[in-house]
């Protein structure tokens, strides 16, 4: 076992009584016997024991927050990727080696039992677990926070690849319960749709009385979330819906079993599942309900928690920040205008006042695809109220946008609000702008890029309020606890400090060179290969040499993080293998894993190539030990907590431009894997810390891949220039890859060789030498091992407490630290409020 430094506990845990409380929950609350208790038992009653032993502190926190009259966050996110809890809640409360000690005599290991754990399926990548990330580095920073987004019932789906095709089938991974959560059912919001809003006077600014068609209960679901070394956390607060009837009993009773419970199922579908499909106007009805869901129960909670202890809502920009994460939430703005002009009083200026102080929106794309609008008769039949809002807010704006720029109908139809041109839409990232004090960019290149494109106007109409906040991730995650090995042979080295600041891994560059060091590093590397080699030969029959080059491609199927590019690669690396199969190849195993939304044609074409190639290839005697490809179904935390320890060279080769900053990248490095990539997102500003002597870049930048857009160059003329991809381009058209359906790809084929939007046919070679470049180094382990520990040590600095400290600076307002340690059992609070 690796020995690793126990962080400080509030007070020494005894194995024995620990022992005995799992077993107490095992017997008392699950009503199983030690002898006959399955794995996923033994984890409830081990959760449901540790659970104990945080429930005060959480508690202690929350009374603490008001006692002290501390600002507060809020972060509204509609995906929250927390993946599983058992072994975050133990090692940042310093239990690690007394869990073990009280699981050993009976016979259960604590991996046996975090398999076992479900992984809740609550996000689709990088977006849901950066919020996932955050709500843990405020714990630790001691931060008061509230995490708010919708207890799904069955989150993203689950993908089965069926014939190298994905399937979707619902992930269940509330089946058999979960033991972190609270049910607070006294906790419910009524969330209105439909129906109309008149005005309560003459004055169209003032209050409405909306009379909603169709109402449903947010009912409240509360996961404490551990902070480092126990001294702080935070709360997820998840919303599910509930019809406010279980049925209609008349209905029920005359026979009509199915109908009587039809508008329950209505209603309540809006927690059902993650991004359901908004190919039909019903779908996208459902994504909006779902957001004004999620973002209205959150307003109304914490307002109602405001108002428990200042009275009015004066005050709330000064005791409240809200965060939006994405344009998901961006109907927040309108709902909390209603919710203060309607329900509370306040006079128009004076909500706009407190929802502008009190509101901050993070922007994460630049796609225009991405930045969401809802056609306005949507919103007129769904939320009229708010449509009503939003035309007085879009009215005022343009008014001053009018007296300040006179003459400029350009600029007043692009800041405007509502899209005019054929379907008139609301712009909710346009919204969110307007209605917040800071917009924020997740990387410098991303914030720089969004000033110059996608709010180029609203940031000449209100200047200043861009602002850039690099992504980070949690470090204590993916370190401590994905690459338990490494994290011990870092401390060897450097000591614990870096436990508790990541920046400290900083002192492991001057030691890049120490062969001893080197040799670690490697041996540690080969060991999580193996594992991850028995995983897949287990879980897909695959067998992999643990001594070729790992090179992953981990991420949403999606045509711009551009995992074609890499498997049009990979036919030209098979190619030039099957011309010369003497020559010196580096043994290589391509290992690929993510989802394609399930509406995204082209994605799922994606994935049925990968596997349309790696049959081929694995089939093929000539190459199977030099080349092999590798498709990982169902991706989630915990697929990625097994293949980035594992992983040589992390693929990170978006069209520059398009990805806003990734973390990913940042969670590979970190492990020392070496990237090849794009100067895009992030990855730019690891160059900056690592050395792009340390990384293998290539291709166009985000100015070339703008200036070539411009001038509408097209993909033909960089095909003519590379033999090597017309070869590659002309067998998959011809059906070389898939001679049982020999057009399946001609479509793609077809987009490189005309528009190539996403600069597959500009990049293929410069892509292709890098990847050579990268075969070189390998051949130099020590050049090899040295670059990589150069990689870890410059990821400090992408620690989400970082990202944390400078939305706390930058954004909200509120200096650190924040909150002193509470005491496991405080005095009572001089204010009526509990952890509700």
């Amino acid at each position: 076992m690796d020995t690793l430094t126990t962080p400080a506990t509030t007070a020494s845990i005894d194995p024995s009584s620990l022992r005995a409380a799992i077993v107490r929950k095992l017997t008392y609350d699950l009503g199983r016997s030690s002898q006959s208790a399955s794995d996923h038992a033994w984890f409830v009653a081990t959760a449901l024991a540790i659970r104990e032993r945080f429930v005060d502190r959480w508690i202690a926190t929350n009374r603490l927050a008001y006692e002290s009259g501390a600002k507060q966050v809020y972060y509204l996110s509609l995906e929250f990727m927390i993946g599983r809890l058992l072994r975050d809640s133990i090692d940042n409360l310093g239990l690690t080696e007394a869990v073990n000690d009280a699981l050993a005599p009976l016979g259960v290991t604590l991996e046996r039992m975090r398999q076992a754990e479900p992984d809740a399926a609550l996000g689709n990548g990088g977006l849901g677990r950066l919020a996932a990330c955050f709500l843990e580095s405020m714990a630790s920073l001691g931060i008061p926070a509230f995490g708010y987004g919708i207890r799904y019932d069955h989150g993203l789906f689950r993908q089965v690849i069926a014939d190298g095709w994905q399937h979707e089938y619902p992930e269940d991974w509330l089946a058999c319960g979960n033991p972190w959560e609270f049910a607070k059912p006294e906790i419910a919001h009524e969330i209105g749709f439909g129906g109309a809003a008149v005005p309560l006077g003459a004055d169209p600014l003032g209050p409405h009385r909306w009379q909603p068609a169709e109402t449903v209960l947010a009912v409240a679901y509360d996961t404490p979330i551990v902070g480092w070394r126990g001294r702080s956390m935070t709360t997820l607060r998840l919303w599910s819906a509930r019809a406010p009837d279980p049925l209609l009993l008349e209905a029920f009773n005359k026979g009509d079993h199915v109908g009587a419970i039809a508008h329950r199922a209505r209603l309540e579908s809006i927690s059902k599942v993650l991004y359901p499909g908004d190919e039909t106007t019903a779908g996208q009805e459902l994504r909006l309900r779902q957001q004004y869901f999620f973002a209205s129960a959150a307003l109304q909670d914490l307002i109602r928690r405001h108002l428990r202890v200042y009275q009015d809502l004066s005050s709330l920009p000064d005791k409240v920040a809200i965060q939006l994460n994405d344009t998901h939430p961006a109907i927040a703005v309108a709902e909390l205008m209603r919710l203060c002009i309607d329900q509370h009083g306040v006079a128009w200026d004076d909500a706009w006042d407190i929802t502008r102080r009190t509101i901050a929106y993070t922007n994460h794309t630049l796609l225009p695809e991405a930045l969401e609008s809802w056609p306005v008769w949507m919103m007129e039949k769904v939320l009229p109220r708010h449509m009503q809002i939003i035309y007085l807010i879009n009215a005022r704006h343009l008014e001053d946008v009018r007296t300040r720029f006179p003459k400029d109908d350009r600029l007043v139809a692009s800041v405007s609000l509502i899209h005019e041109n054929m379907e008139r839409r609301v712009r909710m990232a346009h919204l969110a702008f307007i209605g917040s004090h800071r917009t924020n960019g997740v990387s410098a290149l991303h914030t720089e890029l969004l000033k110059r494109t996608v709010f180029h106007d609203l940031d000449r109409v209100a200047p200043g309020r861009i602002v850039g906040i690099t992504n980070g991730i949690s470090f204590r995650r993916w370190l401590f606890q994905a690459n338990r090995p490494l994290a011990s042979l870092i401390e060897q080295t450097i000591g614990p400090r870096f436990r508790d600041d990541a920046e400290a891994l900083a002192a492991l560059r001057p030691r890049a060179d120490d062969a001893g060091l080197q040799a670690a590093v490697a041996a540690v590397k080969r060991r999580n290969k193996q594992a991850l080699a028995d995983m897949l030969k287990r879980d897909l029959g695959v067998r992999l040499d643990p001594g070729a080059l790992f090179d992953v491609h981990i991420k949403r199927i999606h045509e711009y993080k551009r995992q074609l590019l890499n498997l049009l690669e990979t036919i030209a690396l098979y190619d030039a293998i099957k011309a010369d199969p003497g020559a010196a190849w580096v043994p290589r195993v391509k290992i690929f894993s993510g989802k394609a939304a399930a509406s995204y044609w082209r994605a799922k074409l994606i994935i049925r190539l990968a596997h349309d190639i790696g049959r081929k290839v694995a089939e093929d005697p000539v190459v199977r030990d030099l080349l092999k490809v590798v498709f990982i179904p169902n991706y989630n935390v915990s697929i990625a907590e097994m293949v980035i320890p594992a992983a040589d060279l992390s693929e990170q080769i978006s069209t520059a431009g398009m990805e806003a900053s990734g973390t990913g990248n940042m969670k590979l490095a970190l492990n020392g894997a070496l990237t090849i990539g794009t100067r895009d997102g992030a990855t730019v500003e690891m160059a900056e810390r690592i050395g792009e002597e340390n990384m293998f870049l290539f291709g166009l930048s985000a100015e070339e891949v703008t200036a070539r857009r411009a001038q509408w160059v097209g993909g033909a003329a960089e095909i003519a220039k590379s033999p090597r991809l017309g070869a590659v381009l002309e067998a998959l058209a011809a059906g070389a890859w898939s001679p049982d359906d020999p057009a399946r790809y001609r479509v793609l084929v077809d987009s490189i060789r005309g528009e190539d939007r996403f600069m597959l046919a500009a990049d293929f070679e410069s892509y292709w030498a890098a990847q050579r470049a990268a075969d070189a180094l390998w051949r130099d382990q020590a050049a090899w091992q040295r670059a990589a520990i150069r990689n870890i040590s410059a990821m400090g600095w992408f620690s989400a407490d970082r990202s944390i400290a400078e939305y706390a600076a930058k954004v909200w307002d509120i200096p650190l630290p924040r909150l002193p340690v509470p005491a496991a059992e405080p005095p009572r609070p001089a204010v009526p409020v509990d952890a509700a």
